[in-house]
């Protein structure tokens, strides 16, 4: 029941709402539409000579120019509706006008300005933005708006410190690569490219110890070999650089690097037979806690290709390469001197059978799981932490729903793992 009459200011407050809700369904397609249209479809339509393809590539370009208007905009016309929504409610229909008012704002404005025009840029994104994208592209470049939204911004970044960004607003590694799932799902970008995407995001958090080559699979020659001696080695192994060790007090060291390349020149020029002590390289030794992304730029600055990587204590426990930085970011490269060995192999009873290096990341993906690895990098160093005492063949562990069994020892390394799905008995129960 209306408590009083309607006045012609009621009625151009009115209107002034249905006019803010039409700019706010244009606003929740535009925001859907420009989110949803990957650069190259943009491209690709203003090549074609597409109506407002034009506008809609320079969008689509620069993100930045329209994300924090937009949103700005949107902020605007909702508080300004719901006010006027909740002063004309009041006035028509007094004390329970503010009810009235926020059932509106919930029921219409949620309906009509939020669900129906963005599950329309989903479905039609390509015609959706093509219809948008000149408005939106005039809306946005209005410099009052530009000029307000930046400075909004900036106070932002005033209060909450330490991004270094005056761009805002900010998006977690999370939120990003759910972003990039949901894009795949959507076939926005190919399945490769969401992998290469989340390669790169993880790369970051990498650190030498997760990607070397442990000390046990390392390939060395002795600094006391011969040329000849230390090229057999190099040819057989199939490796353009050896890591050259010298007994020390306490431990084996790494004193340099053997070239293949120089090994190969003095062979032929007869000095086979001398010791190769003058063909030894400078080595570079790192930390096995350094991030592999800077890693990998030093190698880059400085021209080196392989590393040598000590622990806390300084003692050698493996080496890097520039190439098992690189299969970090685009998987395994495997050459004609490579074992091509598979790292995870189905049998037909359905349980897997796993190569212990295979790191605890690649494990919880492939089983849905979160085994913890903060005290070790691979399936194998779970597992003897697991159990204690270096196993015997058989023996296993149970985390997670699964089964762990060792299956091959080589030394006290374990090789091969055999993973099943733990059945509890009945008398567990």
């Amino acid at each position: 029941m209306i408590a009083s009459t309607p006045t012609s200011a009621d009625y151009w407050m009115l209107a002034a709402i249905l006019l803010l809700l039409l700019l706010l369904i244009f606003f929740g397609v535009a925001e859907m539409a420009l989110s949803r249209i990957s650069k190259p479809k943009a491209a690709a339509l203003a090549d074609q000579g597409v109506k407002s393809a034009r506008s809609l590539a320079k969008l689509v370009t620069d993100p930045a120019r329209w994300v924090n208007p937009l949103l700005l905009s949107v902020n605007i016309c909702q508080t300004v509706q719901a006010t006027l929504t909740g002063v004309v409610a009041g006035r028509l229909f007094g004390a329970g006008g503010v009810a009235v008012g926020v059932l509106l704002n919930v029921v219409v404005f949620y309906v009509f300005a939020e669900a129906v025009p963005k599950t329309y840029a989903v479905l039609y994104p390509e015609r959706a933005a093509l219809i948008i994208a000149r408005p939106t592209s005039f809306i946005v470049s209005f410099w009052p708006l530009q000029f307000v939204s930046r400075g909004l911004i900036s106070l932002t970044n005033v209060i909450v410190r330490g991004k270094g960004l005056q761009s805002g607003p900010f998006v977690s590694e999370q939120e990003f690569l759910g972003i990039v799932e949901a894009a795949a799902q959507d076939e926005v970008i190919e399945h490769e490219e969401r992998e290469l995407i989340e390669s790169v995001i993880e790369f970051g958090d990498t650190v030498v110890r997760e990607v070397m080559v442990p000390r046990p699979d390392m390939v060395t020659v002795d600094h006391n070999m011969t040329i000849t001696q230390a090229l057999d080695v190099a040819i057989s192994e199939g490796y353009s650089r050896l890591p050259v060790i010298q007994e020390g007090e306490e431990d084996i060291d790494v004193v340099g690097i053997a070239y293949t390349k120089d090994l190969m020149r003095a062979e032929r020029e007869g000095l086979g037979a001398s010791v190769m002590t003058d063909l030894i390289r400078k080595v570079v030794i790192v930390p096995e806690t350094k991030p592999v992304n800077r890693l990998m730029r030093e190698m880059q600055r400085e021209k080196y290709h392989l590393a040598v990587v000590a622990d806390e204590h300084g003692s050698i426990v493996g080496i890097i390469s520039l190439e098992d930085c690189l299969e970090e970011l685009v998987g395994e490269i495997i050459d004609e001197f490579d074992d091509d060995e598979v790292g995870v192999v189905r049998l037909p009873n359905g349980n897997y059978r796993v190569d212990g290096k295979m790191p605890i990341d690649d494990v919880n993906d492939l089983l849905a799981t979160h085994l913890p690895n903060t005290d070790w990098d691979t399936l194998a160093g779970f597992v003897f932490n697991m159990v204690e005492h270096v196993p015997e063949p058989g023996e296993s562990v149970e985390a997670e729903g699964w089964k762990f069994t060792v299956e091959e020892l080589v030394g006290r390394r374990i090789r091969t793992i055999q993973i099943s799905a733990h059945v509890q008995d009945v008398s567990e129960s």
